[in-house]
């Protein structure tokens, strides 16, 4: 519902405010004084393109907000969609700055306008003469039956069903394709893994092998040099290790003499232990170092398996390689165990296309027991709308499973005697298609919960009777829904529970429209100026005071 309306700097609209009665509000005034521009700003909130030569002052923002009362929507997995907080009490705005940029928000977070189209035109419904559009459109005709049927739980029970078999129908075309994909490459991969495994790489072994590398080019070397320490150390007959042995017999024979030679003893034996300790690792080392031009090549061969393995993978690292080798393993076992699982996915899809379908029987079959109902109602709601021979034939065929079941809707009219019912879009005249959309929103109204619904003007080419009876199916559907009627016939405006009155003034040096609430007598006198003019009689006055006093 549509609890404030708020315009300001638009078109001819300087500032305009509003809180719109739950029921039915009426809005007339002059040709030209700016009911059609309301229309517009309130377009505004439902994502039409913003224009900056719709500003009054264009050097001042224009600003549209509206504020509704959304509990009775089920609107709570939109808001979820577009990741916005939900609120019941939900404020939409639009901006246009006056160098062109517009912008929009939901409770105060910036929004697209695909957005606000989709949430706005969940709350306000603009039904004109020439918007031919909505009722057109199969999937809003296929809206009109399910409400009609009233199978939310049905319909909600089959979508669930349909997102688990879109899921599972997508990870089979998914396997599918994975499987061509890896069927090309599998002969390449399965080779390229047969590679790395045949190489049996460890993860150290390349820093061990360089070493060892280094080592044996420089073994003579290194095998001289460890030779010379071992001829001074211990090797050669007068060796550091004999003579040091000796020094400290002779510091055994003065130990005794002083503390200070004891000490100087001690410390010459732990130096000989140590010499002793290094001269056998030496020895050790030095027994361990051959030079081997069978041993160089085997390490060069080694890396350079290692190194070419690196560089066409384009690597660095043992560690590396590895993985490499682990990737392809899963891709080359994915292909040899493909058969089973595509043969899993399969049957899980086949389970699911079975439910789904059993599902969608049921939600078909819902429909199709309120068409013919659906036929008669709108037959008779037309006729008392002066379309004695009008005819609406609703067909229902078959199509593949869509997040809406598996139904096509089409709603077929003629409005005349003898004419075979075609296409709403092909046979229905602007008076026609309005009375026809009155009457779908009118047995709608009785079923589930509408937005605000705006009917501008629909009144146009109608009369007496006929308009008595708009005014009272107006009435009737505003017990519980909010309505707003642009009219020009007294009929419909005297059903009003509120009557707002849109008029130019001119007292300042620019004309701006303004809107006002009429009170008792304000009314009476419109509605006596809609039936005989500008200067009501005062038989016009009593007819006023009349249908008001009988509504």
């Amino acid at each position: 519902m549509l609890a404030e309306l708020y315009i300001k700097n638009y078109a001819l609209i300087e500032e305009l405010a509003m809180k719109p009665h739950q029921s039915l509000n009426i809005i007339t005034g002059e040709t030209g004084a700016g009911k059609s521009i309301m229309l517009g700003a309130i377009g505004l909130l439902l994502g039409n393109r913003a224009d900056t030569k719709a500003l009054l002052n264009t050097e001042e923002k224009c600003v549209v907000e509206a504020i509704f009362e959304v509990g009775a929507y089920h609107l709570q997995a939109i808001f979820e969609e577009f990741d916005l907080d939900y609120q019941t009490s939900t404020t939409i705005r639009r901006e246009i700055n006056p160098s062109g940029k517009s912008r929009a928000f939901i409770n105060d977070t910036p929004v697209t306008l695909d957005a606000l189209k989709e949430i706005g035109f969940r709350l306000i419904d603009i039904h004109s003469q020439h918007d031919t559009l909505l009722l057109g459109n199969n999937l809003y005709q296929l809206n009109v039956v399910d409400a009609y049927a009233q199978n939310r739980e049905i319909l909600t029970q089959y979508q669930v069903y349909y997102r688990a078999y879109t899921q599972t129908r997508s990870r089979y075309h998914k396997l599918q394709t994975e499987f061509k994909d890896f069927q090309k490459e599998y002969d390449y991969n399965l080779f390229l893994w047969e590679e790395l495994h045949k190489a049996r790489l460890q993860a150290p072994e390349q820093e061990e092998l360089e070493n060892e590398l280094q080592l044996l080019e420089r073994a003579e070397e290194v095998k001289t040099k460890l030779n010379r320490i071992l001829q001074f150390l211990s090797h050669s007959e007068h060796s550091a290790l004999d003579e040091l042995k000796s020094l400290v017999n002779g510091m055994n024979s003065i130990a005794d003499l002083s503390l200070i030679f004891n000490d100087l003893r001690d410390r010459l034996e732990s130096c000989r232990i140590e010499l002793q300790d290094i001269s056998k690792e030496i020895e050790r080392e030095e027994e361990k170092i051959e030079f081997s031009t069978e041993r160089i090549e085997e390490v060069n061969n080694r890396l350079s398996l290692i190194y070419n393995l690196q560089k066409k993978h384009q690597v660095t690292t043992i560690a590396e390689l590895l993985q490499i080798e682990a990737n392809l393993a899963d891709k080359v076992k994915k292909v040899q165990n493909f058969d089973e699982e595509l043969a899993n996915a399969k049957a899980q899809l086949a389970e699911a296309q079975k439910t789904l379908l059993a599902q969608a029987e049921i939600l078909s079959a819902s429909r199709q027991d309120v068409i013919e109902l659906i036929e008669n109602e709108l037959k008779g709601l037309l006729a008392d709308l002066g379309m004695a021979n009008a005819t609406v034939k609703i067909t229902l065929d078959r199509l593949e499973p869509t997040n809406e079941g598996i139904d096509l809707i089409n709603f077929l009219f003629s409005a005349n005697k003898g004419i075979a019912p075609q296409e709403i879009s092909r046979v229905a005249s602007g008076g026609e298609f309005s009375r026809l959309m009155l009457a779908i929103k009118y047995i709608l109204a009785g079923k589930t919960a509408l937005p605000t619904i705006i009917f501008d003007e629909i009144d146009t080419g109608i009369s007496g009777e006929i308009a008595l009876k708009m005014g009272q199916m107006f009435k009737k559907m505003s017990q519980r829904h909010q309505l707003i009627a642009i009219s020009h016939l007294h009929q419909i405006a005297a059903k009003g529970n509120y009557h707002y009155f849109v008029y130019k003034d001119d007292s300042a040096d620019r004309t701006v429209s303004r809107i006002k609430q009429l009170e008792s007598d304000e009314r009476i006198y419109t509605i006596a100026q809609m039936i005989s003019g500008s200067t009501p009689s005062e038989s016009a006055i009593t007819s006023a005071k009349e249908l008001l006093e009988v509504n």
